[in-house]
């Protein structure tokens, strides 16, 4: 991260301090159904806040959504409610349990696959057996068989990030976060679900060192990664 976006991080973490929008009621609630609703958003979800407000408190689906959009809402927010619980612990993070993390994201929207390199569930969180590009034509992500040696690497250095990150360097909790993130989505190592998923790890990262999380659609956080590499 360059010391200019650091230090405009930092002036908005001091207003957002001064503001005391923290104390406001329900503020937690509203603003993690914020993030769900951004994060899915970008996956083509049309879900409204004020929809997955009455989905999540109430039970109450929309008729002007499709019930695959209301799913991939109610599995991340059981993804984040699961995850956020989970990071306090401050277990070491693995493969099996970013596979788990995974498979709670996909859960009732995730397909079964069968291709050349096997068979394997998106809906378990199971590690892609398939090439992937981002999009038509798009950038080529690294070989399905190089994604377990990767990922146990990722996982490895994530781990000694975290251990090493003094809780109170703020800009540096935020640095982790992005650069776990970007890191994830460049592995890509589910067949779908990725951006979900890697967004809500950077976003575990940051309320394991009680920060506030990041809340930015259309973001490219892979901006922010190349600045701080």
């Amino acid at each position: 991260m360059t010391e200019e976006n650091k230090d405009r991080l930092l002036r908005l973490l001091q207003q957002y301090k001064k503001l005391g929008i923290a104390e406001q009621i329900d503020f937690d609630k509203f603003y993690l159904y914020s993030i769900i609703t951004h994060s899915t958003a970008i996956e083509g979800s049309t879900v409204t806040e004020v929809e997955a407000q009455l989905l999540f408190d109430e039970g109450i689906t929309s008729s002007k959504r499709t019930m695959v959009e209301q799913l991939m809402n109610l599995d991340l927010k059981n993804a984040y409610d699961y995850g956020r619980k989970w990071i306090m612990q401050h277990a070491p993070i693995t493969m099996e349990w970013l596979v788990t993390l995974a498979g709670k994201v996909m859960a009732r929207t995730g397909s079964d696959y069968h291709s050349i390199g096997g068979d394997f569930s998106a809906a378990k969180g199971e590690l892609r057996k398939l090439n992937v590009t981002a999009g038509i034509g798009g950038k080529s992500y690294v070989s399905y068989l190089k994604v377990p040696a990767k990922l146990a690497a990722f996982c490895e250095e994530l781990n000694k990030r975290r251990q090493a990150i003094n809780a109170s360097d703020m800009a540096g909790v935020y640095d982790l976060s992005f650069w776990a993130h970007f890191k994830l989505v460049s592995i890509h190592p589910w067949a779908d679900g990725n951006g979900r998923t890697c967004r809500l790890l950077m976003n575990l990262l940051q309320w394991e060192y009680h920060r506030i999380s990041a809340n930015t659609p259309k973001l490219s956080w892979k901006k922010w990664s190349i600045r701080m590499a």
